[in-house]
């Protein structure tokens, strides 16, 4: 298939394009610079100049909580752009993949999320890209909605270099211990999408690593595989913090879907970060100032 990635310079976007590409799928990644979602002739003559038979939609504003600040620019980003790409697919024929995030529900649950069950999100962001997920369902089966969460790669800020550079200046810190979630390499995310592509599934699918676990005991993790002794890690909950945004104190995702299309079973998460730092070559590299902290201090 001819594919076009939106986002293409974003944390997962980086990895999707290559991972589309080798699986055999002629690529092409796209940034702000070749077209802005939220302007509409602009999306609209860009895709159809590109003539793509599929997009994977990944761009999106994520600044969970500088949302809460600005929220008519996340939703022209979030939803409205979104609109733009899904009318522009329509107007080709083309199909669409749409990123999606576990922010879309409240955390009430106390089991794994389902793709069906219902929406409630307590955010900003989590509101934007519901409504961006509503944009996509009326492409039917047409449509694709790949919803993750907690993700990390190597090409972005993330929270496990945050860890590392938090661990390195200052041997102790705080992480909340009062949100649970399945963090998710983005390696693992783009190979999944990928074959979901292969597969023409629709509708709604979680992925996201396997297993779950709290920020804390996610830090603790990163902290013990990084082979970084003498470190305190210490637990607080999120009321402490004070961030603008709310977060699902409980927001993991069932996979039974992804492996019942697939076949295959994602990555267990402990498995997914020794595999980060392992390709990271040293956890303890020269610290990078562009890692933003996600709730430690």
């Amino acid at each position: 298939m001819r594919i076009l990635v939106t986002g293409a310079n974003g944390m997962l976007g980086r990895d999707l394009v290559p991972a589309l590409a080798a699986a055999g799928h002629e690529t092409a990644g796209v940034t702000r610079v070749a077209f802005d979602v939220t302007n509409r002739d602009e999306t609209l003559r860009a895709i159809g100049e590109a003539a793509p038979d599929l997009v994977v939609h990944a761009a999106a504003y994520t600044r969970v909580d500088d949302a809460e600040r600005e929220p008519e620019k996340v939703f022209a980003v979030n939803h409205a752009g979104t609109r733009n790409v899904v009318d522009a697919c329509g107007a080709r024929g083309a199909r669409l993949a749409y990123v999606s995030t576990d922010y879309v529900f409240d955390g009430t649950a106390r089991i794994p999320y389902q793709e069906a069950d219902p929406t409630n999100p307590i955010s900003v962001y989590g509101r934007s890209k519901r409504m961006g997920e509503r944009e996509v369902e009326r492409l039917g089966n047409d449509g694709l909605i790949v919803r993750t969460s907690w993700l990390y790669g190597p090409h972005g800020p993330n929270f496990v270099e945050a860890i590392l550079r938090q661990a390195r200046e200052k041997g102790r810190f705080t992480v909340v211990n009062d949100q649970e979630g399945s963090p998710t390499h983005t390696e693992d995310l783009a190979e999944a999408i990928a074959v979901l592509v292969d597969l023409g599934a629709g509708g709604k699918v979680h992925f996201s690593g396997a297993g779950s676990c709290t920020w804390f005991e996610f830090a603790r993790e990163i902290v013990a595989q990084g082979g970084m002794s003498g470190v305190e890690t210490l637990p607080v909950t999120s009321e402490s913090l004070g961030r603008p945004a709310p977060r699902p104190v409980y927001s993991v995702l069932c996979l039974d879907r992804y492996v019942s299309l697939t076949g295959r079973r994602p990555r267990g998460w402990k498995e997914a970060l020794g595999r980060y730092l392992e390709r990271r070559g040293r956890a303890a590299s020269k610290p990078d100032d562009r890692h933003k902290e996600v709730g430690i201090s």
